[in-house]
Order: C-alpha cells, then structure tokens, then sequence
C-alpha cells in the first residue's frame, strides 16, 4: 500500500508542472511603426518610442522574458515569456532597437522579431539591408518574412515567390535562418497554411488572443496576435500582457 502511496506521490510531482505549464498564456504582441505620428498613414499603427520605451521598461521591471521564436521551446522554461513583433518593416522600427540597447542589462536582454517585406526592403520608408544585417548581428533582433509583396495570401497562386523568394532573400542578407512568416493582414486558409508549411515552421496571424496550448492541429501556424495601437494606454498595456497570463 505504502509503495503504492509512493508511486502516486511521484507521478504527481512529475505530471503537475507540466499542466501548469500547459495552461501558461503566452502574450504575442503586434506593433508597425514606433514613431511620432505626423499625420500620414494610419494612426492606431503608431506607438511613440515613448510609449514603447515605457512599455518595455514595465516588461522589464515585472520579470518578463522577451524571445524570439527560435527560442519557442523556452515558453515553458523561463519567467513570464513574451514576444515582441513588428510587421512591414519600417525605417522606425530602429527607434525600437534603440530603446532595446538602452535598457539591456545583465538580468535583462530585450529581444524581438521584425517581420519585412522582401520587395520593400531599401526603400525610403523601409528598412535597408545594411540595417537588417546589424539588428540580426546583435542578437536583439529576429528577421522573419511579411511574404514578398504584401499580396492577401488566400487570392494568390504564385505562393513559391511569395513565400519561398522572401524566405531565400532575407536569409541571404542575415545570414540566419528565416523560418517564422507573418500572414498579410492575418488572413489564411486551408491552402495557405499547407504552402506555409513547405518553408516556414511557425505562421502568425492577427487573431486577438494570448497564445494557450489548446492540442490543436497546425495550431504553430495560426499563432495569434495583440495589436498595440497608438491608443494604448500604459494602463491598457498592463491588462493585455497580464490578463491572466500566467496560471502557474
């Protein structure tokens, strides 16, 4: 009977932490362009390097982790996990690596996935490859691909350019490997995610929820994502990466 006591006790110990983990809810969050807005575009894809810097500063004075997805596995692994992504790959997104620079310490190491639009690279409004290649060689930065031409991927047929000729020409200018791709405005069907699954080993959506583990089919191909807008109050940012984020 002891025995038996025993060898429950000690599944116990063994099963619990993994359901705890299970249940962990993981913040993806969504930025564009972290800059003043002056009037051009659309303003809720702003957020001020202010607003940001004090978003990061609460990240980091709260315990939290910033990874990039070749460090997925760590979700289970370190103190609140979270990731920091930017779609489109504007020019500003430097103010974003600026502010990672200023407030990396020993304990903290601020980490983030820029998403970029092959075609658009070298732009006047868009990141070059000069700047693609130093945010890659500090660590900081992921360079992941937005396709190649920003088309709706569920109207295209000519998926190989879209999503292998980005993949192919952003690892050409990092020299690391490209194998998380950002869905233009989220949108995916049956036949984008199979394509999807020929190049890349996660997919992202615009789905507006915490990423939980739910045992789902292809769920690492429709990861969602939280907007955060020019209207995002710091008050606002708290309750997104903390709304019962974190069970265990």
């Amino acid at each position: 009977m002891k025995k038996s006591v025993m060898f429950f006790l000690c599944l116990l110990v063994l099963i619990l932490p993994s359901q705890v983990f299970a249940q962990r809810k993981v913040p993806i969050l969504i930025y564009h362009s972290i800059d003043e807005f002056t009037g051009q575009g659309a303003k809720d894809l702003y957020v001020t390097p202010d607003n940001f810097q004090k978003q990061m500063i609460y990240l980091k004075d709260h315990g939290y982790t910033l990874l990039t997805f070749d460090r997925w596995q760590d979700i289970y692994k370190v103190n609140k996990p979270i990731f920091i992504t930017f779609d489109d790959g504007y020019k500003n997104n430097l103010n974003a690596f600026a502010i990672f620079q200023k407030l990396a310490t020993e304990r903290f190491k601020p980490s983030g996935t820029i998403f970029v639009i092959s075609d658009f690279i070298g732009r006047s409004n868009r990141l070059s490859k000069s700047d693609l290649k130093m945010m890659a060689d500090s660590g900081m930065i992921s360079i992941q691909s937005h396709t190649a031409t920003h088309p709706d991927l569920t109207q295209i047929k000519n998926y190989e350019y879209e999503l292998k000729g980005s993949k192919d020409q952003i690892q050409k200018i990092t020299g690391k490997p490209v194998n998380v791709l950002a869905y233009p405005y989220g949108k995916v069907n049956d036949k984008v995610l199979g394509e999807t699954k020929k190049y890349y080993l996660f997919g992202l959506t615009t789905t507006p929820e915490l990423f939980a583990e739910k045992g789902i089919k292809d769920q690492l191909y429709l990861l969602p994502r939280i907007y955060i807008k020019y209207s995002t109050t710091l008050d606002d940012f708290v309750k997104i990466v903390e709304s019962d984020a974190y069970t265990g």
